[in-house]
C-alpha cells in the first residue's frame, strides 16, 4: 500500500451525476473504489490555491492546530473505479446556491460535514462579504454577494429530546418526544436543500420515550430497550413531517448514512484495547467493514426513504459508510479541543480520551461534500 499509494475498497453508493461534463447518470449502483495518495491524484478543490486556512474552523476538528504533526490523512483521495467525481468548484457551487438556503440538520458529525462545506466555500469569498452567526441551535454562514446561506441546525435525534441544547446535551438518560418534531422543523421549513443525519445518538442500549410535553404532569414516560423500533418511530415522525410540509418541486433532500468510528483496533487486526490513537494509514483490507457499522439501523433509514419515495417524495441517500470505514487514520484522536481537560490518568493513556468518532479537517468529510456537490451541481431532476 505505501509503495503504490493505493488502498482498494468496495462499496454500495447512490451516485447520480448529470452529464454536463461527461459524468454518468445511473440508478443506485454497485461499484468498487480505491484510495489514492495525494501524490497520485488531483485535489478535491478545482482551484487548490484557494484552499487556505479556514477562518471558520471549529476546534473540535482542527487537528493541526492542536498538535497533529503528520498530515498524510489530508491527502488521500477517494476514487470510484467507474467514474471520476468532479472537482469541487466553490464559485460554481455558490452560484448554484445563489438566493438559496442549504441546511445541514443533525448531530456533531453533520456539524463536522457542515464545517467542511463552509471551509471549502469560504476561502473564495472576501472577508467583508461573509459572516457566521450562532443563534440557539442554528448556526448560519452567509455569503452576502450570493444571498446564500449554509446553515447547521443541532437536532441529534431528529425528534425533540432532552439533548436539544446545542452546548449542554451530554445527558446519560436520553428522553425523546417520539412524535414531536415541529420545534425543530420550523427552523428549516424554507430550506432549498436539506442534508440530514441521525445515527450516532441512537446507539444506546435503551432510551426513554415521552408522549406529551416535558412540562406536563400528565406526560407518559416509557423506557424502551428495542433500539431499532425506537429509531423506526422517530423516522416515521420525520417522514410524516416531510410528506406534509416539504415542497416537492423546489426542495432537494439528502440523508447521510452512518459515519463509522474506530474504537476497536481488533476490527482491523491490531491489538485488543487499541483504537485510532497513533494510526497514520488507512485500512488496506479490501471489503473491510468494522463493527461500528450498524446494518440494522442503515436498513431502517433506507426503508424510510423508500417509503417516502412511494409517497412521491425523493430523498437521496448518500452512503458514505464504507468509504469512511477505511479511514482509521483520519480521526482527531487527542488532537482537538476537549470539553473537559484530560486528567493525569488519561494523559498517561492517550487512548482513553481519543476521539475516534469525529474527523479531522481537512479530511474525510471533504469527500462526503464532494459527492454532495456532484448531486447538487449535476443531478437536475
Amino acid at each position: 500500500m505505501a509503495g503504490s499509494g493505493i488502498v482498494p475498497g468496495t462499496g454500495r453508493i447512490g451516485l447520480r451525476l448529470h452529464s454536463l461534463a461527461g459524468f454518468l447518470l445511473t440508478a443506485l449502483v454497485i461499484t468498487t473504489f480505491y484510495y489514492l495518495s495525494g501524490d497520485s491524484t488531483g485535489p478535491i478543490l478545482e482551484d487548490e490555491t484557494k484552499k487556505g486556512e479556514c477562518s471558520f474552523m471549529a476546534d473540535d476538528f482542527a487537528c493541526e492546530k492542536f498538535g497533529r504533526k503528520e498530515f498524510k490523512y489530508q491527502h488521500w483521495r477517494w476514487q470510484p473505479h467507474d467514474c471520476d467525481l468532479p472537482r469541487f468548484n466553490a464559485t460554481a457551487l455558490l452560484n448554484r446556491l445563489r438566493g438559496k438556503r442549504l441546511v445541514f440538520v443533525g448531530d456533531s458529525l453533520n456539524k463536522n460535514q457542515w464545517i467542511s462545506m463552509v471551509c471549502l466555500l469560504e476561502s473564495s469569498i472576501p472577508p467583508s462579504l461573509k459572516s457566521n452567526t450562532w443563534k440557539g441551535s442554528l448556526i448560519t454562514f452567509e455569503a452576502f454577494e450570493y444571498n446564500a446561506t449554509i446553515d447547521f441546525y443541532w437536532e441529534p435525534l431528529l425528534v425533540e429530546s432532552n439533548c436539544d441544547d446545542p452546548v449542554s446535551h451530554h445527558v446519560l438518560d436520553r428522553i425523546v418526544r417520539i412524535e414531536a418534531i415541529e420545534k425543530h422543523a420550523r427552523h428549516w421549513t424554507d430550506a432549498d436543500i436539506l442534508v440530514f443525519d441521525s445515527f450516532m445518538w441512537w446507539l444506546q442500549p435503551e432510551m426513554t420515550l415521552l408522549w406529551g410535553s416535558f412540562e406536563s404532569s400528565d406526560a407518559i414516560y416509557k423506557k424502551v430497550g428495542k433500539r431499532l423500533r425506537v429509531y423506526e418511530m422517530a423516522l416515521r415522525t420525520w417522514s410524516d413531517w416531510l410528506d406534509i410540509h416539504i415542497n416537492r418541486t423546489n426542495t432537494k433532500l439528502f440523508f447521510m448514512s452512518l459515519s463509522p468510528y474506530h474504537k476497536m483496533a481488533e476490527d482491523w487486526g491490531s491489538s485488543s484495547g487499541q483504537n485510532c490513537y497513533n494510526e497514520t494509514e488507512p485500512i488496506s483490507e479490501e471489503g473491510y467493514r468494522g463493527s461500528s457499522t450498524d446494518r440494522g439501523m442503515m436498513n431502517m433509514a433506507e426503508a424510510a426513504i423508500r417509503e417516502l419515495e412511494g409517497r412521491g417524495l425523493k430523498v437521496q441517500y448518500l452512503n458514505i459508510t464504507q468509504l469512511s470505514d477505511y479511514r482509521k487514520d483520519a480521526h482527531p484522536s487527542i488532537y482537538r479541543r476537549h470539553w473537559e481537560a484530560p486528567s493525569k490518568k488519561q494523559l498517561a493513556d492517550p487512548r482513553s480520551y481519543s476521539d475516534c468518532v469525529h474527523w479531522c479537517l481537512p479530511g474525510v468529510p471533504d469527500v462526503w461534500n464532494q459527492i454532495l456537490y456532484a448531486y447538487v451541481m449535476f443531478d437536475t431532476r
